[in-house]
């Protein structure tokens, strides 16, 4: 599933859990990680999170059902673009205004993928 497509499903639902429980069946979806991509551990996470990238294809790991959900739509976001694209790609602005309500812990998770993805 792409990104744009994830984005109107989010918005079509109009509960906040709703929406919740979406991104966590994004997290479901998410491909397994090759054996030759580059993982990385992102730190500053309260979950166990890696971002793998091979040929500007991106996949990604996570512990948690919601951190599963959220490495899936930054994931989707940014899979297939370079890392000249993604630098200027506004990544929080896109995810907040999907309506998903995090906490403070998760949006600092989130802070630190973004952060890593666009010093790519």
């Amino acid at each position: 599933m792409n990104y744009e497509q994830m984005k109107n499903i989010l918005l079509a639902l109009d509960n906040p859990v709703d929406r919740l429980e979406m991104m966590m069946d994004f997290g479901k979806t998410l491909c397994p990680v090759p054996d030759d991509a580059q993982c990385f551990e992102i730190g500053g996470c309260a979950s166990f999170v890696q971002i793998c990238v091979r040929e500007n294809n991106f996949y990604g790991r996570a512990d948690s059902a919601v951190v599963r959900g959220i490495v899936a739509i930054i994931i989707a976001m940014v899979d297939g673009k370079t890392p000249d694209e993604i630098r200027k790609m506004n990544l929080k602005s896109e995810f907040c205004a999907l309506g998903i309500n995090l906490g403070a812990g998760r949006m600092n998770g989130l802070d630190s993928m973004i952060r890593f993805l666009q010093n790519l």
